[in-house]
């Protein structure tokens, strides 16, 4: 995996709450998920580096950026 998509990662994760609530109720299937719909291959370490971001430093991330940067979750 390229630096380009752990950013990409990221990204999801910080600016969209559906990934993000995913992720903090089940880590390794979610970034499987994630890594699988963007067409992404994760290493073994970087896969080990993704699960221990602590939730709560995404959820903070998240609420600093600018609401138009969010994909807010929607009641299904």
């Amino acid at each position: 995996m390229s630096q380009a998509h752990v950013e990409q990662i990221l990204g999801r994760l910080v600016t969209d709450a559906h990934w993000r609530s995913r992720f903090r109720e089940a880590p390794g299937a979610t970034l499987d998920a994630l890594a699988e719909s963007s067409a992404l291959d994760v290493t073994p370490t970087e896969r080990r580096a993704l699960l221990a971001l602590p939730t709560e430093a995404l959820d903070r991330f998240a609420e600093a950026l600018d609401p138009r940067l969010q994909r807010w979750e929607v009641a299904r």
